[in-house]
């Protein structure tokens, strides 16, 4: 078999379980953390999100400095900062003081979507342009802010000046893919919700890449759901959490995270089931055998760099164990 050892990460939407709260999903936040970081994953993402009762990550600066503050070596990073939410001065001021705190364990992930509705967008918006189009522009700001001093103009980021914190590039269709590439920098896809353009994403940001001072080579990481368990069947049930977490994506409802069930078919429908599959189609998925099997012939496949995995599983010791598979697979164990 064929050597599938690379880094692999986390990304955690912290959502809120049935039965708890907050506070809760906050400690299992931290918690997942702590967990991951002992099993030797790379880095720990949290994302942004807003407008979702079910989901606690709209304060992602705020959730990144917790988990900083509770762990100890592994990165901790956005999945993404939505740019579009936010001026790059204060995001760079925000993780330019994260950095002067917890030197060399801060990641920032950007993306070019507001995260939430138009509503919710307008609301949160520094302008009312579309500052989805400003996103190139707000990168380059970012990537200035944080470099040397007489790089910059009047404006700058303190603490930030010289901070040299890792930008990546977050997408989900191919748009990021040419920017990332365009200027030599990380790029991420989103397997683990839109699928669809995964493929295209990584050729172009491979063909079309450009070194750059922050990078020689492309460095290609796509996110994926994975639900690994004691056996195929265990894992299927399990899935049923995330299956539901989708449904209620498409159903535009605010259920917290339930969990599994028996039968989802009691709970969808056909056209329902065929749009939650088409989300969730790129999911590591099975007992230990199953997941090498699945991870070994993505990797045949798409040669990525690194895999940052998303476990929608309902109960925290198994979604743990869930991680803990997957890193001995990735280790050959």
């Amino acid at each position: 078999m064929s050597n599938i050892h690379f880094p692999v990460s986390v990304l955690n939407l912290a959502p809120i379980r049935e039965g708890q709260g907050t506070k809760d999903a906050i400690d299992a936040m931290v918690d997942l953390a702590q967990a991951t970081e002992q099993m030797g994953y790379t880095r720990y993402w949290i994302a942004e999100h807003h407008n979702t009762p079910t989901l606690v990550s709209s304060a992602t600066s705020i959730l990144i400095k917790h988990t900083l503050e509770h762990t100890d070596h592994i990165r901790i990073g956005s999945g993404g900062i939505m740019l579009p939410n936010h001026s790059p001065l204060v995001v760079a001021e925000q993780f330019g003081t994260m950095a002067a705190i917890y030197p060399d364990r801060l990641d920032l992930g950007l993306g070019r979507a507001p995260g939430t509705d138009m509503m919710t967008a307008s609301a949160l918006r520094r302008s009312q342009n579309d500052s989805v189009y400003t996103f190139p522009d707000d990168v380059n700001d970012l990537l200035t802010y944080f470099g040397p001093e007489e790089g910059q103009g009047y404006v700058k980021a303190y603490p930030g000046v010289n901070a040299n914190i890792p930008i990546y590039i977050l997408g989900s269709s191919t748009d990021s893919a040419y920017l990332a590439a365009k200027l030599g920098l990380p790029y991420v896809f989103a397997s683990h919700f839109a699928p669809r353009y995964m493929e295209e994403a990584i050729s172009i940001y491979r063909q079309r890449f450009q070194p750059s001072e922050y990078l020689e080579s492309p460095y290609m990481m796509v996110c994926l759901n994975v639900i690994a368990a004691e056996s195929d069947e265990e894992a299927q049930f399990e899935s049923t959490t995330m299956q539901q977490f989708f449904l209620n994506v498409v159903r535009g409802s605010r259920m917290p995270m339930r969990p599994p069930v028996e039968n989802m078919d009691q709970i969808w429908n056909q056209s329902e089931k065929e749009m939650v599959t088409s989300m969730s189609n790129v999911t590591l998925l099975g007992g230990k055998d199953s997941i090498r099997k699945q991870l070994t012939s993505f990797q045949e496949k798409y040669a990525v760099d690194e895999i940052m995995a998303v476990s929608y599983i309902f109960d925290s010791n198994k979604q743990k164990r869930s991680y803990e598979i997957l890193k001995e697979v990735v280790d050959g164990k």
